[in-house]
């Protein structure tokens, strides 16, 4: 039976159909949807992202958008690469292509209408299908269809030549892997990653970083990370997330209670520190945001425990945050071998549950009560605020002016 995608809600939306009729109106047969798209759709997954490969050279695409009135954006251009917005919708076009040279970071591509040299190029085969104007999937590599049938992650071709072209491939065969595999990594796969593991240094930081965190995005990437840990990938890619055991008590807790997964926990799961959390930053050149949700997960400051009494969760809360405070909830919970379920689960609950009041006290007030403007009405106000948080955060206004004179008066 031939495989199709034809009643697919991406592929029957207006917005989809408009950008076809456009591209086929300008070479009948010339439009193919490819990737994620085609195989997510057969796999029964989520489709986010819609990318078209075409015979078309990028300045016929170009065209035949305008003829269309819709936008067109050389978005990667080097590469043969239009974004075409149709109705706010945005889709990327891009001209088939072969390989000319490369060297394990980039590659120097030349244009081509063969859709077997397109799919050549391509890194696995569940990754090499097309779908037609009808919705008829192609299979140029001759193994993508069973392999997104039985979920297996399979290089095109010689596994070694692949990833030469382009060293990232060995992190995607295992964030792939960890997304799609439903049985072992394949052997052919995982031997050629581990003959050249080495090529991963030259690969930019920022590439690395991307990788991981959609690795550790996966619903349960545990078979796909012990393979890296088993050929070195993980200790030359991500030499700070060592540890390991912390790091697969929580994968294994998420996946049995079906608890919702946060890659930035399960990255802070697997650092010792709040230094190796610093290191990881400065190394892989991770946002500020990152850096700090990190370094805050793996503080100490406040204790976290299973037996914590909601008075003191809502001052942990308060003092490091929302966020911060399920980070290390999740930490201590996988830190502890996963016992005490119920508890700990009673402590995200309560916690995703209570927001953080506001001290209410303003400066204006503090000094109405007699501080003079300087330095003394911070004091005052911090002083207040940890009589307030002490008292578990009264909503009594007068209760906080009647400390604010006392606190004042012992200042004065």
């Amino acid at each position: 039976m031939t495989a199709t995608v034809a009643q697919a809600r991406w592929f029957k939306a207006s917005e989809t159909q408009a950008l076809l009729a456009a591209l086929e109106g300008a070479r009948a047969g010339g439009a193919r949807f490819v990737g994620g798209c085609v195989r997510n759709t057969l796999m029964g997954r989520e489709v986010d992202d819609i990318d078209v490969a075409t015979q078309l050279t990028p300045d016929l695409v170009v065209k035949a958008a305008a003829a269309a009135g819709f936008a067109a954006h050389p978005t990667g251009i080097e590469h043969g690469t239009i974004t075409v917005v149709v109705n706010h919708k945005p889709f990327e076009v891009t001209t088939l292509r072969r390989d000319v040279s490369t060297d394990g970071r980039r590659a120097t591509v030349a244009f081509t209408e063969s859709w077997e040299e397109d799919a050549q190029r391509r890194d696995f085969r569940m990754n090499a299908l097309y779908a037609d104007a009808r919705g008829a999937v192609h299979d140029p590599s001759g193994g993508g269809l069973d392999d997104a049938r039985a979920g297996r992650v399979i290089f095109i071709g010689d596994a070694h030549t692949r990833i030469r072209e382009d060293y990232l491939r060995i992190l995607r065969f295992f964030r792939f892997n960890a997304w799609y595999a439903r049985g072992p990594l394949d052997p052919a796969g995982v031997a050629a990653c581990a003959e050249l593991v080495a090529g991963l240094d030259q690969l930019s930081v920022e590439r690395i970083w991307k990788e991981a965190k959609k690795l550790l995005a996966a619903p349960d990437p545990r078979p796909a990370w012990e393979g890296m840990e088993a050929i070195e990938v993980r200790a030359r890619a991500l030499p700070e997330l060592a540890r390991h055991t912390r790091l697969d008590a929580l994968m294994a807790l998420e996946a049995d209670l079906m608890l919702p997964v946060d890659a930035m926990t399960r990255v802070a799961a697997a650092l010792a520190d709040q230094e190796s959390a610093r290191s990881l930053a400065r190394r892989l050149k991770l946002s500020n945001e990152e850096r700090d949700r990190l370094v805050a997960a793996l503080g100490e400051e406040v204790k976290i425990t299973s037996y914590m009494s909601l008075r003191d969760m809502r001052r942990a809360i308060y003092r490091i945050g929302a966020e911060a405070f399920r980070d290390r909830v999740m930490l201590a919970w996988a830190g502890a071998g996963g016992e005490k379920a119920q508890a700990w689960r009673a402590l995200l609950a309560h916690g995703q549950m209570w927001a953080p009041p506001k001290l209410p006290l303003s400066g204006e007030e503090v000094m109405a009560a007699g501080v003079p403007a300087g330095p003394k009405v911070g004091l005052v106000m911090r002083e207040v605020e940890e009589w307030w948080i002490d008292a578990d955060f009264p909503d009594d206004k007068l209760s906080v002016i009647e400390r604010l004179k006392a606190v004042a008066q012992g200042m004065a």
